[in-house]
C-alpha cells in the first residue's frame, strides 16, 4: 500500500511524512495551507482520473493526466527495436495505458528526469515489469522503496541510440535522455526541466526553481550547456508539452550565453535601477 501527496502526485510509502518533502523544498511548491493531504490509486480512479495519449513523432508518446494532476507532467515513451522507455512518469496509472505500452514490447525502464517527476514510478514499474533507474545523486527524495529501485551514478544506456545522462543544475542529479533516433533521426533530448523550453519554442530556461523563480548561476549554465554539447540533438522535449521542435542544439546555447551576459550584469544599464 503507498500514498500519493495530492499536490505534487509522488508516491510515498505509508505511514507517510507529515509533509511531503518535494512540495516542502524551495524547488516546488509550498505545503498547502490548509495542511498537507494524501490519496491513492482506487481512490484517484473513482473520481474519475484519467490519461490522454497522443503521438507527437514516430516512436514517441505523450501520456498526459486527464484532469491534470499534481503538477501535471506529460510523460514520454520511446520505443525503439529493444524495448520501451517511460520517462518522467505520471502520477497515475490505469490499466488501458498499461496494456497499451506492453503492446509496443517490453520496457526498458521507468525514469524520471529529476523527483519532482518520479509520479508514481514503482507502481509504474511493478505493472509494466520494469527497473526503476534514479540518480545516486537524488537517492534522498525517493518517497516509497523498491527493490525495482537501480540507483546510478552518471549514466546508462538502454539500448544503442537510447541512453539517461545526468547533467545537474534543476537537481544535483537532474537528467536527460536522449534518442538519438528521434526526430527523423536528427536526435532528440527529453529534458524534463534541466532545461526548459520557454513559450517562444526557441529558446530555453535554466532555474533553479520554475514556479519560485529562483536562478542558477552563470557558471552552471555554462556548465550545464557544455554537457548538453556532448550530444547530437535537433529537439528538446519538456515535461509540460512544451518544446523546441528544430534547432534545439543552438538554441540551448545561445539560451546559456542569454543567461549569463544577464546575470554577469552586462544589461543592468537597460533596467531603469542603477540610476546614479
Amino acid at each position: 500500500m503507498f500514498a500519493i501527496c495530492a499536490t505534487c502526485a509522488v508516491e510515498y510509502a505509508v505511514p507517510t511524512p507529515d509533509v511531503c518533502p518535494i512540495c516542502a523544498d524551495e524547488r516546488e511548491w509550498m505545503v498547502p495551507d490548509d495542511g498537507q493531504e494524501w490519496t491513492d490509486l482506487p481512490t484517484l480512479r473513482a473520481e474519475g482520473q484519467g490519461l490522454t495519449w497522443t503521438e507527437p513523432e514516430a516512436g514517441r508518446a505523450v501520456i498526459s493526466t486527464e484532469p491534470k494532476l499534481g503538477i501535471g507532467q506529460t510523460a514520454q515513451l520511446v520505443t525503439t527495436p529493444a524495448g520501451s522507455l517511460l520517462w518522467d512518469p505520471t502520477g497515475y496509472l490505469d490499466e488501458e495505458t498499461v496494456e497499451r505500452i506492453r503492446a509496443r514490447g517490453p520496457v526498458l525502464a521507468v525514469a524520471a528526469s529529476h523527483p519532482h517527476m518520479f509520479g508514481v514510478q514503482v507502481a509504474w514499474g511493478e505493472a509494466l515489469d520494469a527497473p526503476v533507474l534514479v540518480c545516486a545523486a537524488d537517492e534522498q527524495w525517493i518517497g516509497r522503496r523498491s527493490d525495482r529501485i537501480e540507483l546510478y551514478e552518471e549514466s546508462r544506456e538502454l539500448w544503442p541510440g537510447l541512453s539517461i545522462h545526468r547533467i545537474g543544475g534543476h537537481f544535483p542529479g537532474s537528467a536527460i535522455a536522449h534518442w538519438a533516433g528521434g526526430a527523423e533521426g536528427r536526435g532528440v533530448v527529453l529534458a524534463g526541466d534541466t532545461v526548459a523550453p520557454n513559450p517562444d519554442g526557441r529558446t530555453v530556461a535554466f532555474l533553479r526553481s520554475y514556479p519560485n523563480s529562483l536562478p542558477l548561476s552563470g557558471r552552471v549554465v555554462r556548465g550545464i550547456a557544455d554537457r548538453l554539447a556532448a550530444f547530437d540533438f535537433d529537439r528538446v522535449v519538456g515535461n509540460f508539452a512544451n518544446s523546441v521542435d528544430s534547432g534545439a542544439r543552438d538554441a540551448v546555447e545561445w539560451s546559456a550565453q542569454r543567461h549569463i551576459a544577464w546575470v554577469r550584469g552586462d544589461y543592468d544599464a537597460e533596467t531603469g535601477v542603477l540610476r546614479d
